[in-house]
């Protein structure tokens, strides 16, 4: 016995953990900084965390009437009705929603490169193929309308990353409204705004009282610092709402995050907070990295290196977990996470650091000198 031919599919593969990277170090993960997963260094809002523990005594009960709650307030949040809120398991379970409600086998996905890889991942899973548009660094990742729509042959599902991960570059909202006024009927634009919160541009579900053929992701894993309970949702058009009824796994999205979720929502200075050191930490990179490093609108700037593999392994020995790009498509480059404030320096330090020993040792090399990266 064995399961359809899955060769087509590869893993999702996540940023190393501290516990996972100090076992390794033989360190204290406590004298470790994380900043490669984009999460929030601030951690949830206390509000949160009593909801958390609140919760805890109720699990042996279904999350019907939180996951009616979370909706409401979110549908309340955006002006929205609470039909046209998906709660899921995270962003990630919403883009499968939407594979489930709008796939068929054959159908085509059109997504960024790079991009989110549990994009093509999802559109597999549900018998669909993928095709791409370039979003490239000798354009400085700089995302366009017209660039999109060039690369456009009537797929059922068009996706647009805004903020980009791991450029940080955006899709303005003239931009958005262009292209839902130039693909065909049958394609669905998803906007996936996981770091949304982050940004200086509105929100693209706005739209969505006026173009039925937009959808815009949003989750509670960065901005609300609850990237370990996997809470989400999609924003979709009224005319077509009901179909989430149809799809939705029973309960997919549990208690636990419903409560958290709604508990954060209230508490929107522990966000303001955390957006506003995230602002602070992309522009102090900018400014002190010596290295360049483009524009961004999310919670990470992505650095080039000369060498990704070779800079993150050296600044991980320096205590400093950094993502290396190559995954990407962009070996040469890092993406780093926004920190707090003093983490932010200290990355900066050591960062800046490893980046002259890499070069010195890459130097070195092509000059048939042996010479050793890092400090003891």
């Amino acid at each position: 016995m064995q399961p359809r031919d899955l060769s087509a599919h590869e893993p999702y593969v996540p940023g190393r953990g501290t516990k996972e990277v100090a076992r390794e170090l033989e360190v204290d993960p406590d004298s470790l900084i994380k900043l490669s997963s984009n999460e929030n260094p601030h951690g949830p809002s206390p509000a949160a965390v009593d909801a958390i523990a609140d919760t805890a005594e109720t699990v042996n009960t279904y999350p019907k009437s939180s996951h009616t709650d979370l909706t409401a307030r979110i549908a309340d949040y955006w002006g929205l009705s609470p039909e046209q809120i998906w709660l899921s398991p995270g962003a990630d379970g919403a883009i499968d929603y939407l594979s489930r409600a709008f796939l068929t086998p054959g159908d085509t996905m059109l997504i960024s490169d790079p991009g989110f890889s549990y994009y093509p991942m999802s559109a597999r899973y549900h018998h669909g193929s993928i095709r791409t548009y370039p979003v490239s660094k000798e354009q400085d990742f700089q995302q366009r309308a017209s660039d999109i729509l060039t690369q456009y042959d009537d797929e059922r599902l068009l996706y647009v990353t805004t903020p980009h991960n791991p450029s940080g570059s955006e899709l303005p909202i003239p931009e958005i409204t262009a292209l839902a006024e130039g693909v065909d009927d049958q394609t669905l634009i998803v906007i996936d705004e996981a770091y949304g919160e982050y940004s200086n541009n509105p929100s693209a579900i706005k739209l969505i009282q006026e173009y039925d053929n937009i959808a815009v992701l949003r989750t509670f894993s960065k901005a609300y610092g609850l990237a370990g309970l996997r809470i989400g949702y999609a924003a979709v058009p009224e005319s077509w709402a009901d179909a989430y009824a149809r799809i939705n796994t029973p309960f997919a999205a549990n208690k636990t995050a419903c409560q958290a979720a709604l508990a954060a929502i209230e508490d929107q200075s522990h966000v303001e907070h955390s957006i506003e050191t995230a602002r602070w930490a992309r522009e102090h990179y900018r400014e002190e990295l010596d290295a360049r490093t483009w524009p961004s609108g999310g919670n990470f700037v992505l650095c080039e290196v000369g060498d990704g593999n070779a800079v993150a392994e050296a600044a991980k020995q320096e205590g400093v977990i950094i993502r290396d790009t190559t995954s990407f498509g962009l070996p040469e480059c890092v993406r780093i996470s926004c920190g707090t404030r003093e983490q932010t320096k200290r990355a900066v330090d050591i960062i800046s650091a490893v980046i002259e020993d890499v070069e010195t040792a890459a130097t070195a090399t092509e000059s048939g000198v042996e010479t050793e990266v890092g400090r003891p």
